[in-house]
């Protein structure tokens, strides 16, 4: 299999958390699309992913599957025994719900205020901005911050008792917080425990370390 991502990438530090929880990484060669150079936005790229966004993962028989959340539940199938998104339907329902949420209300929201609110990925990729959107979407995801943290009140993980795909998102949303300096409120007690508590998984190590120590731009 081929990944095509950045490494230093929020969106793609799920799926490379996901390949570490599972032990597929030596199943994987990763192929770098420099978002620093707007190369995901390039008509080769753009054939591979529609999008225009990363990661990508390609199998041998040449399908393309993009989007984290489908490639985490493509390589958690693999060998038969879920674990990152749920062995039941009520737990791949709860799971999808609370990762699609982790999405929505923190990860995209700090994206948008990335691109637009801040220098972004430069003049030559960050062709249209509304700043007073991206301040907005800031906001948003800082009561994001908040909603996340009720809920990791009642429980030890994002969707429940076990670590699954939901964790690994809001993960890829307080790595990104971290690289446009938004930190986690105060106030947020259980939610900063939990990342911490999080952070001890060598998955999530690792990541954060090169997140922590890239001298680039924070990428999608």
């Amino acid at each position: 299999m081929r990944i095509y991502d950045w490494h230093t990438g929020p969106y793609p530090a799920r799926v490379r958390i996901a390949l570490g929880e599972l032990g597929l990484q030596s199943r994987v060669k990763f192929v770098p699309v420099d978002l620093r150079r707007g190369a995901h936005k390039t008509p080769a790229f753009l054939a591979i992913n529609y999008s225009g966004t990363l990661p990508v993962l390609e199998l041998d028989d040449g399908t393309r599957i993009a989007e984290c959340t489908a490639i985490t539940q493509y390589l958690d199938a693999l060998n038969g025994d879920p674990l990152l998104t749920g062995a039941t339907p009520r737990d791949k329902g709860v799971i999808h719900m609370m990762t699609k949420r982790a999405e929505i209300e923190l990860l995209d929201a700090i994206s948008v205020y990335f691109h637009h609110a801040t220098p972004g990925l430069g003049a030559d990729v960050e062709i249209y901005q509304n700043p007073e959107w991206g301040f907005r979407q800031r906001d948003k995801a800082v009561r994001g911050m908040s909603y996340f943290d009720g809920v990791l009140q009642q429980q030890a993980f994002i969707a429940g008792e076990a670590f699954s795909m939901a964790d690994i998102a809001v993960i890829g949303g307080l790595i990104f917080a971290e690289l446009v300096d938004l930190p986690i409120p105060l106030k947020c007690s259980a939610l900063s425990a939990w990342y911490t508590r999080m952070q001890e998984r060598p998955s999530v190590r690792d990541r954060i370390s090169i997140s922590r120590s890239a001298t680039t731009q924070p990428f999608e």
